[in-house]
């Protein structure tokens, strides 16, 4: 099937075809027509299948049909961070545009005044975070009462966040008679209750499961010592000469010393997380995008709102804890059948997440072994003795390993107890003193002397 089919107009069918798409993907085939139809949608899609433009296009197209101006938004689209609601909005924008359609993005983080001034122009489209989105609705600055269509995309992203009374409140701001459209990587019981509530006979659409990674990603799994993951990432993007790689970590302060230590050897890197300021997040991106930052460390905030075309590599640092995250984070590649390459770096510590995330894929990842650096590789000779390494154990001094053994034993014995503090025995002066008068001579600090002062010459 083409977009010719689809029964969109010809401004919107140059748009497409001007961002180099050719064929629609199986979710927008699905779900164009069926909203251009008058249906409620509740669909679930992997991240990357093209679910944006699925409901951007039809949205354009139908309210480009009204050739109206509308005071307040007549569409509002909520996302769950401030980069998927930068996305959503650019895509909507690049469509938009072309049959005279005007939509924003509001979100926190930033000062709201230019916000306000932008809303109070008028506005067909309104892209926005919850949180942002009650501030302006608050301070009567925006009007929904006027929504005719309500879209959630990664909305079980939003109630993972704990959005929850925020969604409730929105709900109850915008019209009962309005067309509503879910979107969800995920089917929880959540999720199918906030559906519920919201949807009237909808169209339920399931293109792929959220268990399978694209099949334009290849994965590969490298088991490394967690003290060997830097000296291994750096290996991975100087020998390999990568470009442009997103790194995933577990914490903020992760994120801020892997960046430290890559710049320290040349590499080029930024780090993106939640205590970043929102103009620098957005500098950020754009830089990494325009390829003036080669490696990108995140923590799972950048999971699924980085939309960023042609991103060749992405790296588990740190292995995800739910199995879900795995696939949003490799999802980052690999997007519109551009094959990209997923690499994870996985310590001995961290083989239940692996064994997790193979059980809800169904597969076995392989590995992948580099010699001098992977447990399972070849150790040199000038390294004595490698932990965790069978060949590095087997080819060890006897001498060696006892050494080592009696070094763990030692730091496993001087580990304080959890709940117990042990207190640095006291200086016993005050003990040996106690009893004691001290004469006032003896209290007193003695004077440094003086050149020609005569206690001086004694």
């Amino acid at each position: 099937m083409s977009f010719d089919e689809l029964g969109l107009r010809v401004e919107l069918l140059k748009a497409v075809k001007s961002k180099g798409y050719t064929s629609p993907t199986p979710i927008q085939i699905r779900v164009i027509p069926a909203i251009l139809d008058g249906r409620d949608i509740f669909a679930r899609a992997q991240t990357g299948t093209g679910k944006t433009d699925a409901f951007a296009l039809p949205l354009v197209e139908i309210l480009g049909r009204q050739n109206t101006k509308h005071r307040h938004p007549a569409a509002l689209v909520l996302a769950p961070t401030r980069e998927l609601a930068l996305q959503v909005g650019e895509s909507i924008k690049s469509y938009a545009r072309t049959v005279s359609i005007r939509c924003t993005v509001v979100y926190g983080g930033v000062n709201i005044g230019p916000q306000i001034d932008r809303l109070k122009r008028g506005i067909d489209i309104l892209v926005a975070t919850p949180g942002r989105l009650l501030d302006l609705a608050t301070y009567r600055d925006l009007n929904l009462s006027r929504i005719q269509f309500l879209v959630f995309d990664e909305a079980d992203r939003m109630l993972d966040l704990g959005f929850n009374e925020e969604i409730s409140q929105i709900l109850a701001l915008v019209p009962t008679e309005r067309r509503t459209m879910l979107f969800s990587a995920t089917y929880t019981q959540q999720i199918r209750n906030l559906a519920q509530r919201m949807l009237r006979d909808p169209d339920y659409i399931e293109v792929t499961p959220s268990s399978t990674a694209a099949e334009s990603i290849v994965q590969k799994v490298h088991l490394v010592d967690r003290g060997n993951k830097r000296a291994l990432l750096c290996h991975l993007i100087t020998q390999g000469r990568w470009t442009r790689i997103l790194v995933f970590v577990r914490t903020k302060h992760g994120a801020n010393k892997l960046t430290e230590k890559l710049a320290a050897k040349g590499i080029s890197a930024a780090a993106l997380h939640g205590n970043k300021s929102q103009s620098f997040r957005t500098r950020t991106l754009k830089e990494f995008k325009n390829g003036e930052i080669r490696t990108l460390v995140a923590t799972d905030v950048a999971a699924r709102g980085l939309d960023i075309s042609n991103l060749p590599y992405v790296v588990n640092y740190d292995m995800p804890g739910v199995p879900e995250d795995y696939i949003h984070r490799i999802g980052r590649t690999g997007r519109a059948g551009v094959s990209g390459i997923a690499v994870s770096l996985v310590s001995p510590d961290e083989k239940a997440y692996l064994n997790a995330i193979e059980k809800l894929l169904g597969q076995k990842i392989p590995r992948e072994t580099i010699d001098g650096f992977t447990i399972d590789g070849t150790v040199p000779d000038f390294v004595l003795l490698r932990p965790n390494n069978p060949s590095s154990q087997k080819k060890a001094d006897k001498s060696i390993k006892e050494l080592v053994d009696k070094r763990k034993a030692k730091k496993t014995r001087s580990k304080p107890v959890k709940g117990i503090t042990i207190s640095k025995p006291r200086s016993n002066r005050k003990t040996e003193n106690a009893g004691k008068k001290i004469s006032r001579a003896q209290s007193r600090t003695p004077r440094a002397p003086k050149k020609g002062d005569p206690r001086g010459r004694r």
